[in-house]
């Protein structure tokens, strides 16, 4: 019997018991105008409405189908978008996981495919779900198909395709991304599960403290949120209220809510209390601002971004390791997103809590910007100005300079800032960590620029 999303036995049993189904289940769209959020994915002629056959033109003629990556985190929506594909298409769909399937059973449906357009004409979708988990030769097996279009793959990862998945495969495929989804259309959701006879049918509404919190409980993630908000419901029901209070929320999914309004003083006054915690080495307490950030469902990359700032406004060359721990910890962040965001955020809040501390490189670079807002400017020195256009000799310009490779020790010295500004120091490093060496190195360096001997 050939794979498929769902099961017949399965439809049948939600068909005479809709409840027997969780609630993410039952309110999976039926169409794709009824898909929350990725409203960049569904435009008319799109790779998604041809498979459906919605482009007026069933996807078929000289430009036929294209095989689509769908990427996106947890909970946007890929699975549902080829749940919408498998009901709405005229076109044999087959279905599976990479986390079960191998090389023997990706043969199998490619020559079943085969079968079917031979024998009756029938395209086939193939639908392939963690697409990151096949190996390089299990993704192999699939060449000939999608180059041949005996399947049109569909295709889904939460990894970033450009690592996991083979170049010739990515080049005969549409790359899709999913956005995370937003507030309001996890807001728009929840208002059609608490409504909708597929869903909760009217039996309870959900006061606007517990619709904030289960926003926060989501962090983006569609099926995380009607999961919690069944858990819920159903707790709601059984102590015989027509309401979901936040208390209810709070007891079912285990998880308190946290006071932060992201768009609100308390955004700023938390992620401001991370950095000032950061800044004064309290490991402890930097953790816990990054916790209350994270509970309260704040956008990874807002805190990412905080971090990278820290590194070099707090920490600069006293430890030169962590800007890249904060710039790497960003790209994890964008990569892989919540849940698992939070331990690369945790890992880098703990190096920078622990770095030694300098702000130097900030006080320097804000004196010179003062400077230069005071009108302390003036032109380059002559030596120092391009001299590779014709006529430049004539003007004097790059006439003296002397090239520092061409001098031992590499430190040729001559004048390089601008008379206004010609011995001002605007660096002074500290002598913590590593930035002690600098401290050294700077004043050698200055020596040797003012022509003083070692």
């Amino acid at each position: 019997m050939e794979p498929d999303l769902f099961t017949a036995a399965a439809e049948e049993r939600q068909e005479r018991d809709p409840t027997s189904s969780p609630l993410a289940v039952r309110m999976r769209p039926r169409t794709l105008d009824e898909v929350v959020g990725q409203r960049h994915l569904l435009g008319l002629g799109s790779p998604l409405r041809r498979l459906v056959g919605e482009s007026g033109g069933g996807g078929g003629g000289p430009a036929g189908v294209s095989s689509v990556i769908l990427w996106g985190p947890p909970g946007t929506g890929k699975t549902t978008l080829a749940y919408v594909v498998s009901k709405a298409t005229n076109k044999r769909f087959v279905e599976l996981s990479a986390i079960t399937a191998g090389v023997k059973e990706v043969r199998a449906v490619i020559e079943g495919a085969k079968r079917a357009a031979g024998g009756f004409g029938k395209e086939t979708v193939l639908f392939l779900d963690e697409i990151h988990r096949f190996s390089k030769a299990q993704q192999d097996s699939l060449l000939p198909a999608v180059e041949n279009r005996w399947v049109t793959l569909i295709a889904a990862t939460t990894e970033n395709p450009y690592f996991s998945v083979i170049s010739p495969l990515l080049s005969r495929s549409l790359l899709l991304t999913l956005e995370p989804l937003t507030d309001d259309d996890i807001r728009d959701l929840l208002s059609r599960a608490l409504t909708d006879e597929r869903g909760l049918g009217g039996a309870v509404s959900l006061p606007d403290d517990a619709r904030a919190h289960l926003l926060r409980i989501a962090g983006g993630d569609a099926r995380r949120a009607l999961t919690a908000l069944e858990a819920a419901a159903g707790a709601a029901i059984d102590k015989g209220e027509d309401a979901i209070s936040l208390l209810t929320v709070e007891e079912t999914v285990d998880r308190a809510a946290v006071t932060y309004d992201r768009d609100g003083d308390q955004h700023y006054d938390v992620a401001s209390a991370l950095i000032k915690s950061i800044r004064g080495s309290d490991v402890d307490a930097a953790l816990h601002y990054l916790a209350r950030m994270i509970e309260a469902g704040e956008d990874p990359r807002f805190i990412a971004r905080r971090l990278m700032i820290s590194a070099s406004e707090d920490i600069g060359l006293a430890d030169p390791t962590a800007l890249p721990t904060a710039v790497a910890a960003a790209q994890a962040v964008a990569m892989i997103g919540f849940p698992e965001a939070a331990l690369t955020l945790s890992h880098a809040t703990i190096a920078l809590a622990l770095a030694p501390k300098s702000n130097a490189a900030t006080t320097a670079i804000a004196a010179a910007r003062q400077d230069v807002r005071s009108g302390l400017a003036g032109p380059v020195p002559p030596h120092l100005r391009d001299g590779h256009y014709k006529g430049a000799a004539k003007l004097g310009h790059a006439q003296g300079y002397v090239y520092p490779h061409d001098v031992p020790g590499g430190i040729a010295a001559q004048q390089y800032a601008p008379d206004a500004v010609h011995g001002r120091r605007y660096y002074e490093p500290t002598r913590y960590g590593a930035e002690a060496r600098y401290a050294d190195v700077v004043e050698k360096v200055r020596e040797r620029l003012r022509g003083e001997e070692d």
